[in-house]
């Protein structure tokens, strides 16, 4: 009997140091992914004063080069250079292949249970704000919604100026990646502004 009392209480202090553990990592990943955002605004800050390779924090592989803005959804964002894994956990992307704002197709990605899990709420005729490093400011407003298979389809890249904004699909689901993609298309309206 004493010897279950024992193997009971043994249990429970691992279950509590358990739970304690997952509670303090979870706090680490929401004070890291916090700090990121406030040194993503300074790198942004220093982009926009002139500093072409201004890196968020001196190990980082990639540097802001974009600013999206959807003001009806409250979404304020800086993008980061290169669609690798380690760039989409601290923002949305924008893909190396695609245009640069007002040159052609600017494809940005992001995570759909992250920065870009706001793209479910995305309606046409929605405004969305691009601004560059050179202090520009593109306007788009946004022209379709639909599911892509990327087993049987691939985004168009041309000269033509349009924003497409790229997330996993379906949203709120535990499963990674997948075949399904949710894909914005915006259409420019004005010239960029300053």
């Amino acid at each position: 009997m004493r010897q279950r009392i024992l193997l009971l209480n043994l249990a429970v202090v691992l279950l509590f140091g358990l739970g304690f553990w997952q509670f303090g990592r979870g706090l680490y990943l929401m004070a890291k992914a916090q700090l990121a955002q406030v040194l993503l605004e300074h790198a942004w800050e220093k982009t926009l004063a002139g500093d072409p390779d201004a890196r968020p924090w001196p190990w980082a592989d990639t540097h802001p080069v974009a600013r999206i803005r959807v003001p009806n959804l409250g979404i304020d964002q800086i993008v980061l250079s290169g669609s690798s894994g380690r760039n989409l956990a601290f923002g949305p992307t924008f893909q190396l292949a695609s245009y640069q704002p007002g040159e052609g197709t600017t494809i940005l990605s992001g995570h759909r249970d992250t920065h870009f899990k706001f793209l479910k709420d995305v309606q046409p005729g929605d405004m969305i704000f691009v601004e560059t490093p050179e202090g520009l400011e593109y306007s788009y407003e946004v022209s379709q919604t639909e599911i892509a298979d990327i087993r049987n389809s691939q985004l168009r890249l041309d000269d033509t100026d349009r924003l497409v904004l790229v997330t996993c699909y379906p949203f709120n689901v535990l499963a990674a990646s997948g075949p399904l993609r949710y894909v914005v298309t915006a259409k420019p309206l004005l010239f960029a502004s300053r």
